[in-house]
């Protein structure tokens, strides 16, 4: 049976390998990334929620095409187990450049990920404007 220490380092390095797919602008990374159920739902700052792979990855091929360069730091808020679901509070330091553009924004996100076939995948993401 794994620790808690192990499954939290696991989880973490899924929650890791989510913003450098979303850095790199990486479909195939993302797509290792995310659960293709049905019930996994991603929210972008403003937008409608966004539910099951498809209308997801619709949503980041958008997201990359129109994005030239893009760096992501986070801090990890908290981290919470439970069962097979694991949720994290991220702040998120977005710096990008569109349309030849530097822009500079915070968000909030919340990511909760799911144990299925003793793999961590992401089945929802909330990301919120932090406002200045």
């Amino acid at each position: 049976m794994q620790t808690n220490q192990t499954i939290k380092s696991e989880v973490l390095a899924a929650n890791t390998a989510f913003y450098r797919a979303f850095e790199k602008k990486d479909m195939e990374a993302m797509s290792n990334v995310w659960s293709k159920g049905t019930g996994s739902c991603c929210i972008h700052p403003g937008r409608d929620a966004l539910r099951g792979w498809q209308e997801i990855s619709i949503s980041w091929e958008q997201i990359f095409k129109n994005t030239a360069y893009m760096e992501i730091n986070t801090d990890i808020l908290n981290i919470e187990l439970v069962d097979n679901l694991a949720y994290l509070i991220v702040t998120e330091n977005i710096l990008q450049v569109v349309r030849g553009k530097r822009l500079e924004a915070r968000s909030i996100a919340t990511n909760i990920f799911q144990l299925l076939g003793g793999k961590w995948y992401l089945v929802h993401h909330h990301g919120s404007p932090i406002m200045r």
